[in-house]
């Protein structure tokens, strides 16, 4: 949709995995508020509004966002609260500071894995009355959709495990599978962790202002497809093609494969990043094998795909989409660390959650205006 105001990010912060039980969660969220903060330059008086995700089921208590709000600065602060996954809190915040009534925005999403079955808490959250007594978790939808997605692309089972090889679990691999739900093996599916991640946005008046390196967002959508099975195709993203369409109009991008450097993208399963990959128009099915054996998504390919490693890095589930937005936004700044890839100038970031990638968010983040 095209934005009237303006919108950058300043300042990103992530904490995952966390290997310590030392820190409780609101020491948690408070310590990757304040490195936002700090990367942005701002402190937290400079912020108009801030806009949370988080999950109840997920954090084992009831309305989350109130044992939060003090510990990203909530208290006496305009802030708002989504349910649903980490990359809409980026969506609502970008527009709330697109409606003219906000210049800045704070993002902040974070994923325990304190429940006391995340399976459990998974099937929760599919549909409500019709598929509940299913166990439809994550895994079983994810094992869903590679088996549809493998009736309709032939060697697809193949092209997985070289994604997987890709990814570094070769040697694990090579022991034998070790299946969870078929055709998903151990390899595939990486652990859940506990993860947090903070952005911090600005108009683009603020940030003529105070100055600095941003990530401005050139083009950003959002699509949804119907929850009830049987009205879908497991083995097609069509939410993802018509986010992505719109995106790249809005950026002004004819060519994805040719206009962008670096693409962050939802990747729980190696058949769900092949899906992604086309659903963005960075590959067709046709261009898949030989686009994996020739390394064209490798560190510095065309594009370079998920050099943060993606969710087999940290799989921080609730608020993997926003990581992959923050990613994204830090390779444009320039501020990726040792996974950082040389003079970016423009980058994607991918977000899919719901049950089978329901919901898709595409946001196409670079430094020119």
């Amino acid at each position: 949709m095209p934005l009237n105001n303006k919108i950058a990010v300043t300042g990103c912060a992530l904490n995952m995995p966390t290997e310590s039980d030392a820190q409780s969660l609101e020491e948690l969220l408070f310590d990757v508020t304040q490195a936002a903060l700090k990367d942005a330059g701002l402190t937290i008086d400079e912020i108009d509004g801030i806009v949370v995700a988080s999950n109840d089921q997920m954090d084992g208590r009831a309305i989350s966002v109130m044992a939060a709000s003090g510990s990203v600065g909530g208290v006496g602060r305009d802030i708002l609260s989504t349910p649903s996954a980490g990359e809409h809190a980026f969506v609502m915040g970008a527009l709330r500071i697109a409606s003219g009534q906000f210049r800045t925005q704070l993002i902040v999403s974070w994923s325990p894995t304190e429940a006391g079955s995340q399976a459990e808490v998974e099937r929760i959250g599919a549909d409500p009355y019709f598929h509940r007594r299913l166990p439809l978790d994550d895994l079983a939808a994810y094992a869903l959709q590679a088996t549809a997605f493998a009736a309709r692309a032939p060697g697809v089972h193949e092209m997985a495990g070289s994604i997987v090889a890709r990814r570094g679990a070769k040697d694990q691999a090579s022991a034998g599978p070790a299946f969870r739900r078929w055709p998903l093996t151990r390899e595939m599916t990486p652990p859940a962790v506990t993860g947090a991640v903070a952005l911090v946005l600005a108009s683009e008046d603020f940030v003529a202002q105070r100055g600095g390196h941003v990530a401005r967002v050139r083009g950003m959508s959002w699509a949804t497809e119907t929850g009830f099975l049987g009205d879908r195709d497991l083995s097609t993203a069509p939410a993802l093609e018509t986010a992505a369409r719109h995106a790249y109009q809005e950026a002004g991008i004819a060519s994805p494969r040719d206009a962008i450097e670096v693409a962050e993208v939802s990747d729980p399963t190696p058949y769900q990043e092949l899906l992604a990959l086309e659903g963005l128009g960075l590959s067709n099915r046709s261009e898949w094998a030989n686009d994996l054996k020739s390394g064209a998504y490798d560190f510095g390919g065309n594009p370079t795909i998920n050099p943060s490693s993606g969710a087999s890095a940290a799989n921080a589930v609730f608020c993997n989409g926003l990581i992959r937005i923050a990613e994204a936004a830090n390779q444009v700044m320039g501020r990726a660390g040792d996974h950082q890839v040389p003079d970016v100038r423009t980058a994607l970031a991918h977000a899919a959650s719901g049950f089978a990638m329901q919901y898709q968010t595409v946001v196409v983040l670079g430094q020119d205006r």
